[in-house]
């Protein structure tokens, strides 16, 4: 150590260099911590992430469980912070997509916030009454003969016909069919989507009572009893107001959008290259 001093004292050059090795050393561990990024875990995000476990699991987290979760926490946020530095959040369609969602959301829920009142309601199911409106429903059993099993499909379809109508059993008659004999209460869209809408169509022509046919579908020829036939009906405001509120909240929410983006593009010009 003496030889050490002595030879600080006599190196003046020595000594500089010493010297200036301590402090870039302390600067260095300075800057070092200065630069460092900061991640505040705020009460407010422990209560949050407390909040999202209690929901999830219907108690709250105990220590290690709230522990462990702020550790996640911890680490998402560093990974954030590090793909932001990098740039990685750039050109990339589903960031893209999902911010601007998100932004979306935000725009929904500010106008969902505000509550419509009765006047409005009304004024919305009747203007929308065809929504609240129900269609003509149709209850007819039926019997298939298939065109592809045999070639006098159609005639066979016609003698059942005449049979039926002279009183006779039909429960032999026809071929298996995948779908059922009796229909209960469809639509036209309905019987259209699984008959096809030629026999859709001439369902809807079909007196009530009395065998009918033969009537084509996809599958082949039909003998059709129409059972009964129930007109259309406007459902009532008070039937239907969950979802008169649902519709009306929904329509808000794309008005409050578009008048949202329509006000943010002014701010924007759009060039074309």
């Amino acid at each position: 150590m003496r030889a050490l001093l002595h030879t600080l004292k006599s190196e003046p050059l020595v000594y500089f260099l010493a010297a200036g090795f301590v402090v870039f050393a302390a600067w260095d561990w300075w800057s070092g911590e200065q630069s460092r990024f900061q991640i505040v875990v705020s009460q407010e995000e422990r209560e949050r992430i407390a909040a999202q476990w209690e929901a999830q699991m219907g108690r709250p987290p105990n220590d290690t469980e709230m522990s462990g979760m702020v550790d996640d926490f911890v680490r998402e946020e560093v990974y954030y912070q590090e793909a932001l530095r990098m740039g990685l959040d750039q050109n990339d369609t589903v960031i893209r997509r999902r911010l601007a969602q998100k932004l979306t959301f935000l725009t929904e829920d500010l106008a969902a916030a505000s509550a419509a009142d009765q006047e409005a309601l009304d004024a919305f199911y009747t203007e929308h009454i065809h929504r609240y409106t129900e269609p003509e429903k149709y209850s007819f059993t039926h019997h298939y003969f298939s065109a592809e099993q045999s070639r006098n499909a159609e005639a066979r379809a016609a003698q059942a016909v005449n049979a039926g109508n002279r009183g006779e059993d039909l429960t032999d008659r026809g071929d298996p069919f995948l779908l059922e004999s009796e229909f209960r209460d469809r639509t036209a869209a309905q019987i259209a989507a699984l008959l096809g809408e030629p026999f859709a169509t001439s369902i809807a022509t079909l007196p009530e009572g009395g065998w009918h046919g033969p009537v084509r579908s996809a599958f082949g020829w039909h003998a059709v009893l129409l059972e009964k036939r129930t007109a259309q009906r406007v459902q009532p405001h008070a039937e239907v107001q969950g979802r008169v509120l649902a519709d009306y909240a929904q329509q808000v929410r794309e008005a409050a959008n578009e008048s949202f983006y329509a006000k943010l593009k002014q701010h924007y010009r759009v060039v074309e290259e």
